[in-house]
């Protein structure tokens, strides 16, 4: 029926707050074959991410996490995640574009892990990160990167932690109580 018709419409009400959509945090996953690069000192200005980037990607190099930031001196610098396995031939396309960009330094980083906390919902309920954040602070695990989407949250931080991380996001979350669903 068009809205401009005559008759019965649409009925807008408040839901009951079962009926609406909530923040579940479904689960949890992780990567340990991660790591990390980053570039320090580059000049801040158009291109000069597609000039990091695009020579990476160029050499089928698949980049995960990317973090840009930028200094009170107007240099830039830009962390991003590759596979383990890319690594080394990684940071050799890097150092050349650290010298071509006159970078001041390049950092290589293998003993990284990723977690992420999936589930329906999260981008729109305010508190779910921070639950993430603080239950990795009680563990005095330190967060290296963020990245968000509309299903997950991840985090880069060091894999010598990341078993101590995934118990810890299973208790905040109450993914480790015994499931109450009836099949």
């Amino acid at each position: 029926m068009s809205s401009f018709e005559e008759g019965p419409g649409t009925l807008i009400s408040l839901e009951d707050d079962d009926q609406m959509e909530k923040a579940v945090v479904s689960g949890i996953a992780f990567n340990r074959d991660e790591a990390k690069l980053t570039i320090r000192g580059i000049p801040d200005q158009p291109g000069v991410a597609y000039k990091v980037l695009g020579a990476i990607s160029a050499a089928n190099i698949e980049i995960d996490v990317i973090v840009q930031n930028v200094a009170k001196d107007n240099s830039a610098t830009i962390t991003f995640t590759v596979h383990r396995n890319d690594l080394s031939q990684a940071e050799t396309l890097l150092k050349q574009i650290a010298e071509d960009l006159g970078a001041e330094e390049i950092d290589a980083d293998d003993q990284i892990a990723k977690v992420s906390i999936v589930g329906v919902g999260m981008r729109s309920h305010a508190g779910v990160a921070a639950t993430m954040f603080e239950a990795l602070a009680n563990e005095n695990i330190n967060i290296q990167l963020i990245t968000t989407s509309e299903i997950k949250t991840t985090v880069v931080i060091e894999e010598r932690y990341l078993e101590l991380a995934v118990r810890a996001l299973h208790s905040g979350f109450g993914l480790d109580a015994p499931s109450t669903d009836q099949a």
